[in-house]
């Protein structure tokens, strides 16, 4: 069942999480109690005002835009390519947005995002990213780009999941998107198939409401297990996650269990930290929000992947204020949250009354006031 909350819990979350983390990323857990006290931060740091979003929710942006121009190109001509192959176009919008000023030359884009000055600002993007998607070609799991694992891939492709349910398609079929937008960028299985597991963990707490956030982690697991059997790296992805959730079900400090399943640098430990954090406190964003970036490692990633994870399951009316009150683009995130949910409504023969969706994912004109 689509609920219009969840959808704006599952971005603005994620995006809460990257601000929140964002300050304190390259930090180890020392370093953060001595800035921001014993319990770590739990307040954004604010610059020039604002709570700065990283990378993570930049590529997260542009994700749900490349979602939106292949559904609508395939609306309005009949016929439409993959969803990474659209996903990937508009990461080189991204990447131009981090080597180019505003406003861009030209018009060879495919997002309306490059229309936002705010955009246009480097935030630690990974190098990874960056290398593969200025070269010639994507990978993809079968023809792979590089070898990497780092968590650039998962920590972006939470949209995937939200846009799409098992009312439209097979749900093994959107958990397969997941891993070929991951892998336009990241080799590695294991850079892919925590995409993978991202995406059918949010698609199912976005669309679900019989399932507990526990049983939904369940699901994925089986689902994963099945979809990628005879992989030689799944079983140190599958015991990862099992020891996330067994950390989850202890009554250990969270800094200790963190330290227990990685950094997050690399994306099976981002998707295991977030999972805990997630199943540790289910109906808790602040608590949880608060563990997943409190810890030596990449903090705005599994902050990111975590408020996209309980974003989607609580909804947005579960974040607290604070989270919402300075956050960076939070109208940019609202907006294009809303376009996932109501989703194209226009054809060949028929357009939109007010002419906006063609501006944005058509002829990529739209600029938010």
């Amino acid at each position: 069942m689509k609920d219009l909350d969840r959808y704006r819990g599952c971005l603005i979350g994620g995006a809460a999480g990257d601000a929140l983390g964002y300050a304190v990323e390259f930090l180890d857990s020392a370093s953060i109690k001595q800035m921001y006290g014993k319990q770590g931060i739990a307040e954004y740091d604010l610059k020039g005002g604002k709570a700065l979003i990283s990378d993570d929710t930049q590529m997260t942006l542009f994700t749900a835009n490349g979602l939106l121009f292949g559904t609508t190109r395939g609306c309005v001509r009949g016929i439409m390519g993959s969803y990474a192959s659209y996903i990937g176009v508009c990461y080189r919008d991204w990447y131009r947005t981090q080597r180019e000023s505003y406003p861009l030359k030209g018009e060879d884009f495919h997002s309306w995002l490059v229309n936002v000055p705010e955009l246009f600002h480097p935030r630690a993007p990974g190098g990874t990213c960056l290398r593969a998607i200025s070269g010639e070609t994507y990978g993809t799991p079968e023809e792979p780009v590089n070898h990497s694992k780092g968590c650039g891939g998962v920590m972006r492709v939470a949209p995937i999941g939200l846009y799409l349910s098992a009312d439209t398609m097979p749900q093994e079929q959107i958990d397969r998107i997941g891993a070929e937008a991951a892998a336009l960028t990241h080799g590695h299985p294991l850079g892919y198939i925590p995409a993978a597991a991202l995406v059918h963990i949010v698609s199912l707490a976005a669309h679900r409401d019989d399932l507990s956030l526990s049983e939904i982690v369940a699901d994925m697991k089986a689902s994963i297990h099945r979809q990628f059997k005879g992989n030689s790296y799944l079983p140190a992805f599958e015991q990862l996650l099992d020891k996330a959730v067994q950390l989850s079900q202890q009554n250990l400090p969270d800094e200790e269990a963190i330290a227990a399943l990685g950094e997050g640098w690399v994306a099976e430990e981002t998707l295991a930290i977030a999972v805990y954090c997630a199943l540790k406190y289910s109906s808790d964003f602040d608590k949880a929000l608060i563990a997943s970036v409190n810890h030596s490692g990449d903090s705005d990633s599994t902050g990111s992947v975590t408020g996209n994870i309980l974003g989607a399951y609580l909804g947005l009316q579960a974040i607290p204020a604070k989270y919402t009150a300075n956050l960076e683009l939070l109208d940019v995130m609202t907006e294009l949250a809303d376009d996932l949910y109501h989703d194209c409504q226009i054809n060949e023969y028929t357009c939109s009354p007010d002419g906006i969706w063609e501006k944005k994912y058509i002829f990529c004109k739209y600029t938010p006031h």
